[in-house]
């Protein structure tokens, strides 16, 4: 499974990556304590005939932690539940036997230090506000307290169809299907629907799932809110809620559509709320005060990680030979699985092409490619069917596929911090990686941004000479491969 290191980040907890944690502890540090006061504040607003959302639902916080074999029936019996030991701290955590048993059949045996610093408050009830990057294992996080909190606290009456008890909140298709998959492997021995909720997907199969019961809705918002607004998708009993890349949504002006989703969930004081962001901006932090309640802050060094597995070239070259060296390295036996960035569209479109034309496998991902059709270049990408991914920012945020051998930066990318996205997709989970940025005279404007965010200068050379051989001449379009 090409999603397991993405999901639980390195197997090893790295010794120079340590979380500072910040927020509330003590009177409501115990998981009894914290559910007890969350549904206590729940029942006081019943009794004075207040709604606790703003539209009718029910919260399960502070509910008995008995199992109920009734209601959690699992799929199959699960396997004899592991040694803790065997699973290192996450052995430490009294997780339930159905979520140690599929920790266990992933292979994964350590945490990383976003789980390590999040797990202990969000397991607890606590609200979570965690800055925390792709790759670090922050949606096994999350995950994990969701499940958790779901099988210690059986439901005592049915939900009606269409209203999940858990919601999280992604910008992009690609990754809410990541977190999807990662949802599903997580509970193999728990009786959950989850369902996957994005554009550019039919509409009708949508509605036809959130129809049926549903447990957990992972969703990005436009598609999400469209679903809140013809009542086929009800979140007033949404008593986990989810907002990941929070940054990314701003950045992206989704934010509206966000605020708009949460007003149709529980107030904070009777939900769960944990929020994820690669930075935190004054207007994430301003969004975060207003989303949770008493939270517990969690930072983790951005991408140090993959920053230091990642072996950065910055290679100058004028605008009209950066094919010629893309081409050449195609052909080094060292490169085996490669994105390209690329900032526009337009220019994401050409690239791909062209390398059609001279015979590579290759594949796209832009905002203009049809849903169905990302999907299978992904797939296609993470089978080995096709070599390259050309992708824009937007497109490339939720790629999550192991052993990627090489990045290159064909533009460079106008935000700093996009830069250390794109790396991050290669040297993931400790494994090295090849970072190759291609700087124009263009290019160089953003060189200094860069730097800063780095923290440090950074050497720039000449291409190696066999990598600047031209390229030769395309074949006609008639000759390229079909795919």
């Amino acid at each position: 499974m090409s999603f397991l290191k993405n999901l639980f980040g390195s197997r090893s907890t790295p010794k120079n990556n340590k979380p500072s944690e910040k927020g509330p502890k003590g009177d409501l540090s115990s998981s009894t304590q914290r559910r007890q006061h969350r549904a206590a504040g729940k029942k006081t607003a019943q009794k004075t005939g207040q709604n606790t959302s703003q539209k009718k639902g029910n919260s399960r916080k502070g509910q008995s932690k008995q199992r109920s074999q009734k209601q959690n029936k699992p799929k199959f019996t699960p396997p004899t539940p592991p040694a803790l030991e065997t699973i290192g701290f996450f052995g430490e955590l009294d997780l339930p036997d159905e979520l140690t048993s599929a920790i266990s059949a992933l292979g994964f045996t350590d945490a990383t230090p976003v789980q390590r610093a999040v797990l202990p408050h969000s397991l607890a009830g606590e609200d979570i506000i965690a800055q925390a990057q792709t790759g670090t294992g922050k949606t096994a996080a999350f995950l994990i307290s969701i499940l958790t909190y779901h099988l210690e606290n059986p439901e005592e009456t049915g939900r009606a169809k269409g209203t999940p008890f858990a919601l999280v909140i992604a910008p992009t298709r690609e990754l809410v299907l990541q977190i999807t998959e990662d949802a599903k492997a997580l509970s193999q021995f728990v009786d959950i629907n989850v369902i996957s909720v994005v554009g550019g997907i039919d509409y009708d199969r949508q509605r036809q799932q959130l129809q049926q019961r549903v447990d957990i809705v992972v969703a990005t918002p436009g598609r999400l809110l469209d679903f809140c607004r013809s009542r086929t998708v009800d979140l007033g009993s949404v008593d986990s809620l989810v907002i990941d890349e929070a940054d990314r949504m701003l950045s992206m002006g989704f934010i509206p559509d966000v605020k708009a989703i949460i007003r149709r969930t529980p107030f904070k004081d009777v939900r769960q709320t944990q929020l994820f962001s690669a930075t935190f901006s004054k207007d994430i932090k301003r969004l975060a005060e207003n989303w949770t309640r008493n939270p517990v802050r969690v930072e983790i060094e951005p991408e140090q990680v993959a920053v230091e597995t990642v072996d950065q070239r910055f290679y100058l070259t004028a605008s009209e030979a950066k094919f010629d060296v893309l081409f050449n390295l195609f052909n080094e036996e060292s490169v085996s699985r490669v994105i390209v960035f690329v900032n526009r569209r337009d220019q994401t479109r050409r690239l791909f092409e062209r390398m059609q034309r001279h015979n590579i496998r290759c594949g796209m991902l832009t905002g203009e490619v049809p849903q169905r059709k990302r999907i299978r270049t992904l797939e296609d990408f993470k089978e080995g069917r096709i070599q390259v991914l050309v992708a824009t920012d937007v497109a490339g945020r939720g790629i999550h596929v192991d052993d990627i051998s090489h990045v290159v930066n064909y533009n460079l990318p106008e935000d700093p911090e996009d830069y250390v996205h794109r790396i991050g997709r290669t040297g993931r989970a400790g494994s090295a990686g090849t970072s190759i940025s291609l700087i124009c005279e263009d290019d160089s404007f953003m060189m200094p941004d860069i730097e800063t965010l780095l923290g440090t200068s950074v050497s720039y050379e000449q291409p190696p000479q066999h990598l600047l051989h031209p390229a030769p001449q395309a074949p006609s379009r008639s000759s390229r491969p079909r795919r």
